[in-house]
């Protein structure tokens, strides 16, 4: 039977929103094993002098959890 796990991170870049998504789901997989999907809740981002300097996304992102039967 598998189990699938959602944990939810906030991935930033300087470049742009899909690159956001991208690092948080870089950053997971240094300690999660088998991602299966990511869901993008929100996109936000900072601005200073009229410039978007910090793009961020709120995402989910689903795991499979291993388990012996």
């Amino acid at each position: 039977m598998a189990v699938i796990k959602v944990i939810e991170l906030v991935g930033q870049s300087k470049t742009s929103w899909e690159d956001a998504v991208k690092a948080a789901v870089k950053e997971a997989s240094k300690t999660i094993r088998h991602i299966s999907g990511v869901e993008v809740l929100n996109w936000t981002g900072k601005v200073e002098d009229d410039e978007i300097v910090r793009y961020r996304a709120n995402v989910k992102v689903a795991f499979r959890v291993d388990q012996e039967d």
